[in-house]
């Protein structure tokens, strides 16, 4: 695995080869146009390589935009989308890249990702998947939201494994059954709502900022790295963009990892994977 420090340089490589930076801007629920463009702008200009949208965020032409617009070469650049649930299946998934691939006007995704394990259907958009690959139109492919059941599922039919998995993960919800299958499997975990949608106010991560002399969204961002967890922390104030990024000039303890690893409480703040009607 890469060096942990040195801020934006390098990452993770990926099973199929690839480089994926440690750190990435979500831009779930930030509006298209103005708002997306200049978080976007902000994080590129703040050192963010890595931009994590999808076609159920509806924002990607101003993802697309802002890629065109800040000044950074494309092959710089780490930029994943999404399918959506609705266009999930083999050949409407190939359709709806088109659409996101238009959207965000680009030639190549480099990393693409079935959104949520649809029953009876994710077998099949990984198939499309698979085949987006092979025609050298997205670099790396995964999944979001996959339990071990759904990743044996995909993995057993085609023999394919994710470069990433994509989960909510943070220090309320550790999926350690998650991550085990896949460092087993040399699958890349990357947290969704890493801060827990804000809710940070644990007495645990307030102590450790005042000792460390950090925030509390930068220690259990330092956690996510210690784990080898991409991150990909989502906000639209500039601030706090700038703020998330600095979590790669300190190291917490062990003991201190393992804390935070026993705050766990199997709780999710957003949809259950094995149960969910979207």
């Amino acid at each position: 695995m890469s060096e942990l420090n040195g801020p934006f340089s390098g990452g993770p490589t990926l099973n199929d080869g690839a480089t994926m930076p440690w750190l990435g801007l979500g831009v779930w629920q930030t509006k298209d146009g103005e708002e997306v463009i200049q978080a976007v702008k902000t994080a590129v200009e703040t050192g963010y390589r890595s931009i994590d949208t999808a076609a159920g965020y509806n924002n990607e032409e101003g993802v697309g935009q802002a890629i065109r617009e800040c000044g950074v070469p494309r092959d710089e650049l780490f930029i994943t989308t999404k399918v959506r649930n609705p266009d999930q299946g083999y050949e409407s998934t190939l359709k709806a890249f088109e659409v996101s691939r238009k959207k965000l006007g680009l030639d190549v995704i480099d990393l693409y990702l079935i959104h949520w394990p649809v029953k009876g259907k994710y077998r099949d958009t990984w198939k499309a998947l698979i085949h987006l690959q092979k025609e050298g139109l997205v670099k790396s492919i995964g999944v979001s939201n996959f339990q071990v059941h759904h990743l044996q599922d995909i993995i057993d039919d085609t023999g394919v494994v994710p470069a990433v998995n994509q989960i909510e993960f943070h220090p309320l919800l550790t999926q350690r059954e998650v991550l085990k299958f896949a460092k087993a499997h040399d699958i890349q975990v990357e947290a969704w709502s890493p801060l827990m949608q804000g809710n940070l106010e644990l007495p645990l991560l307030k102590e450790l900022a005042e000792r460390y002399g950090k925030t509390v969204a930068q220690i259990v961002l330092r956690w996510d790295l210690q784990q080898g967890v991409i991150t990909i922390p989502k906000s639209v104030h500039a601030e706090r963009i700038v703020e998330n990024a600095g979590f790669f000039d300190f190291t917490l303890s062990d003991d201190d990892v393992q804390a935070i690893e026993e705050l766990n409480q199997n709780h999710r703040f957003g949809p259950d994977p094995d149960n969910f009607n979207f």
